[in-house]
């Protein structure tokens, strides 16, 4: 557990390049205005909960963010934080598999060639990277002004060479995307998205079992990822299981 939640810190902190773990919260800064990519994603103590709510409070004011509570922040960082204010927005299961040795069936082979010519591809740069960024964040719902920056902040990265980005490809567009980080013997698996007009047609199997053949093919032990409604029961037909969550609060301007 201690190592999937040290992949996931590392995911969420690197889109802030000065992030740094404090003595107090690990806290990031992307300066998007969108909750994914700022907040607080450990307590170290709750002992002193307060000041460290009012600090990050200002330090992301102006900024929608989020205080991610797992198992690797103290068992009553719930409570505190709703004391000082934090309201629960959800709770979102953290989900493993094991990916044992690299010929280990991953699931149905055919998976990654359910729809006729769909092709799963490595993206590095330029501007197959920024059609990537645009595939995840229209399905997110962010705004379009925030797209040059998020490319850039994925391209800059100082984690890059721990990361695999994939993207699906469908008649020369990009309709998918995922990105893997392998890093604390863990394949993260973060940012599944099919474009809306090309949904249940097997994209998401084939970006899930690209995914998990780069974390073997990098040697990681195990993949894990948190995961949506939507797509929890895909990743279950894949062999994931619950191991924890994570519960997501806001706090109100």
């Amino acid at each position: 557990m201690a190592s999937v939640f040290a992949n996931f810190r590392q995911y969420l902190m690197g889109w802030d390049a000065e992030s740094r773990p404090g003595p107090e919260v690990d806290q990031f800064r992307s300066g998007l205005a969108t909750p994914q990519f700022n907040g607080v994603v450990r307590a170290r103590s709750t002992s002193a909960i307060g000041p460290a709510v009012a600090a990050v409070r200002r330090d992301l004011a102006g900024l929608p963010w989020w205080w991610w509570v797992g198992p690797d922040s103290p068992e009553d960082t719930a409570d505190a934080l709703r004391r000082h204010g934090g309201q629960e927005l959800a709770a979102l299961p953290v989900l493993v598999r094991s990916l044992g040795h690299p010929a280990d069936t991953l699931g149905p082979t055919g998976q990654d060639g359910a729809l006729a010519g769909l092709r799963v591809e490595t993206v590095r740069d330029g501007e197959r990277l920024a059609k990537l960024v645009r595939t995840y964040r229209t399905s997110m719902g962010i705004a379009p002004g925030l797209e040059p920056e998020m490319v850039r902040i994925e391209s800059q990265r100082e984690d890059n060479a721990d990361i695999v980005r994939l993207a699906a490809v469908l008649d020369g567009r990009v309709v998918g995307s995922t990105v893997v980080i392998n890093a604390h013997r863990v394949a993260g698996i973060f940012l599944v998205h099919v474009a809306e007009a090309h949904r249940r047609r097997g994209i998401g199997a084939a970006l899930t079992v690209a995914a998990l053949r780069a974390g073997q093919e990098r040697g990681m032990r195990s993949a894990a990822l948190v995961a949506s409604p939507a797509g929890e029961p895909l990743y279950r037909r894949f062999g994931f299981t619950t191991l924890s969550e994570y519960r997501l609060f806001a706090f109100p301007a």
